[in-house]
């Protein structure tokens, strides 16, 4: 029985990185491409005319950034599905992602078999965690090794690496869409559960999870 058609919309600030993940995803037979955004808010300008089965996804992106992209698509369309295609290699994203309501998650450095079959499964409503990342999920569980990161809220998290990255205050507010006010508020519940005092610090730590380049 011949698989239904995937239609796939990509979503990454990398024309070049689009391209190939493009051609990769459409040398599969089941599999097409029919639609691009450079960003998150050209994403959700866009996704609902072209109605994808499978939204596959950067999470470090200028501007609004994965993990707002995800909670706002899937506010305007509930069921969509998400495959997250990240630069991080760490497990704290992973988790975000899947707690922000994405259901997959591989890392760039994956081989291009793992990419069509991650989108496969997803497309069937079936999580895809890449391999490592779900063995160290359960080595981490087991240990009960937990990282004061996860202590965050959702919008303490984005605003924290948002900060780390060294965004100011008035920067997340516009983007994010709150009150400098509110995103004081998330800075001081930070450093309470991270015991930082600074910026500087707020970046050491992140640094440390793996959640942004040295």
């Amino acid at each position: 029985m011949a698989n239904a058609m995937v239609r796939v919309m990509l979503v990454d600030d990398h024309a070049v990185v689009r391209m190939g993940f493009k051609l990769l995803l459409e040398g599969a037979e089941d599999i097409s491409v029919v639609a691009e955004a450079e960003s998150g808010e050209e994403a959700l300008k866009t996704f609902q005319a072209h109605a994808p089965d499978v939204l596959v996804m950067d999470i470090s992106m200028p501007g609004i950034g994965g993990l707002e992209t995800i909670d706002r698509v899937l506010a305007k369309e509930g069921g969509q599905k998400i495959l997250v295609l990240s630069g991080h290699e760490d497990v704290m994203h992973a988790r975000r992602v899947l707690k922000a309501g994405a259901i997959g998650y591989l890392t760039k450095r994956s081989a291009a078999d793992a990419l069509i079959e991650a989108v496969r499964t997803v497309f069937r409503g079936k999580t895809y965690l890449e391999p490592q990342i779900a063995q160290e999920m359960a080595v981490e569980q087991v240990s009960g090794n937990k990282d004061p990161v996860d202590s965050l809220s959702e919008k303490e998290f984005k605003v924290f690496i948002a900060l780390a990255k060294g965004q100011s205050v008035q920067e997340i507010a516009e983007v994010m869409s709150l009150s400098p006010r509110t995103v004081g508020t998330h800075l001081y519940n930070i450093k309470q559960k991270l015991g930082a005092s600074n910026s500087a610090e707020l970046a050491i730590i992140a640094m440390r999870s793996g959640l942004i380049d040295l």
